[in-house]
C-alpha cells in the first residue's frame, strides 16, 4: 500500500497578525522535515488550500490564500483547493489518491478542530488507513480552549480514526 503526504492549509494567511497559530515555527519546521523525508523516498506529497471566498483571509487571489513559503509545494506536486473543512469534499482529492494508489495517507497541517480533523475522518470513511503527524498540526486558542489543550485533545480522540505519532516517528 503506498503512501501519501497531505499538508492540508498551510497558508500565509494563517500566519500574520492578528492570527498566531501556536507553536508556529515548530509546526512548520516537522512539517517540512516530513516533507523532506517523504521526497527523498520518492512518496507523493499532496497540497491542500483553503479557499475562505471574498473578504476571507484565505480568499483566492489574496496573499493570505499562497502556501506559506516554509512549506511551498515543489515542482509537480499536486495542490487540491477546497471551501469547505473537508478535503474530499467537492475537490477531486480521492480520485487523485486513487489514481496514484495510494491508500494510505500521513497528515498535517492547519487547522486541527477544523480542516485536519474533518479531513481526518472523511479519509477514514473513504476507506484510507490515516497517520496524523501529532506534533504537525496546529491550531488557533478559542474561545471555550487554548489552542494546546485543543491539539492535545485531537490527538487524543482522533485514534479511533488515525494511528498518531510524532512524525520523527512516522514512516513512509
Amino acid at each position: 500500500m503506498s503512501t501519501a503526504l497531505v499538508v492540508i492549509d498551510v497558508q500565509q494567511g494563517m500566519f500574520v497578525e492578528p492570527m498566531k497559530p501556536y507553536r508556529p515555527g515548530d509546526v512548520l519546521v516537522t512539517i517540512r522535515a516530513l516533507q523532506d523525508r517523504a521526497r527523498t523516498e520518492a512518496f507523493p506529497v499532496l497540497h491542500v488550500q483553503h479557499d475562505g471566498g471574498s473578504g476571507h483571509p484565505l480568499a483566492r487571489g489574496t496573499s493570505g490564500f499562497a502556501i506559506h513559503a516554509r512549506v511551498a509545494p515543489a515542482a509537480g506536486e499536486d495542490v487540491v483547493v477546497k471551501e469547505q473543512c473537508d478535503a474530499f469534499l467537492r475537490t477531486g482529492l480521492d480520485a487523485r489518491l486513487r489514481a496514484l494508489g495510494i491508500g494510505r495517507l500521513v497528515i498535517a497541517g492547519m487547522q486541527t478542530e477544523y480542516c485536519v480533523d474533518t479531513t481526518i475522518r472523511a479519509a477514514f470513511a473513504h476507506g484510507y488507513k490515516v497517520v496524523l503527524a501529532a506534533d504537525a498540526h496546529t491550531t488557533f486558542d478559542s474561545a471555550a480552549l487554548k489552542a494546546p489543550d485543543i491539539v492535545a485533545h485531537h490527538n487524543a480522540v482522533l485514534r479511533d480514526f488515525a494511528t498518531v505519532a510524532p512524525a520523527a516517528e512516522v514512516r513512509f
